[in-house]
């Protein structure tokens, strides 16, 4: 199986590189490339992509995932 690295980029979105198969809420396909920007602020007009809408609005990320969060160790 192909590497797939997620990286969440400094107040911006998702970074996902890697062969991957993402499903929208009705579980169909939706057609990605070997890179793609998941939309992290919740705002984009291209969801769950990345429109560039964080930088319009300043989204802030958190510095640190959550210590002690189920998905953070």
């Amino acid at each position: 199986m192909a590497e797939v690295k997620i990286e969440a980029t400094p107040n911006g979105p998702y970074l996902v590189t890697g062969m991957i198969e993402l499903h929208d809420a009705d579980g169909k396909v939706l057609p990605t490339k070997s890179k793609v920007w998941l939309c992290r602020c919740g705002a984009s007009t291209k969801k769950p992509f990345c429109d560039g809408t964080h930088s319009k609005i300043g989204f802030q990320a958190a510095a640190r995932a959550v210590p002690g969060s189920a998905e953070g160790g």
